[in-house]
């Protein structure tokens, strides 16, 4: 009974080691999955950074489009307000004769 408590230590012992091997491997693994979720994390912050670069762009580029047809259809209501007021004047004073 002796050998038999002694093989069962020895098992465990074996078992103890098997369990610290694995262990030691899954710490390993979660240190190198909490590197690249920082990796990751920071590419993230690095993309979505551009991304908002790209619309303020994007939202610029739009903005000075639209200032640049305000000025044209200014352009043609200033060209039509002109543009009526000579016929205006030229028709009045022919209709009035």
């Amino acid at each position: 009974s002796s050998r038999q408590a002694l093989q069962q230590a020895r098992v465990a012992v074996e078992e103890l080691d098997d369990m610290k091997a694995v262990v030691k491997r899954l710490e390993e693994e979660n240190a190198e999955l909490r590197r690249q979720a920082r990796h990751a994390e920071k590419e993230q912050r690095s993309l979505c950074s551009r991304a908002e670069g790209l619309q303020d762009e994007r939202l610029l580029a739009e903005g000075q489009g639209l200032r640049e047809q305000i000025q044209v259809q200014a352009a043609q209501m200033a060209s039509l307000e002109v543009s009526s007021g000579t016929v205006a004047t030229v028709g009045g004073a022919g209709g009035c004769v």
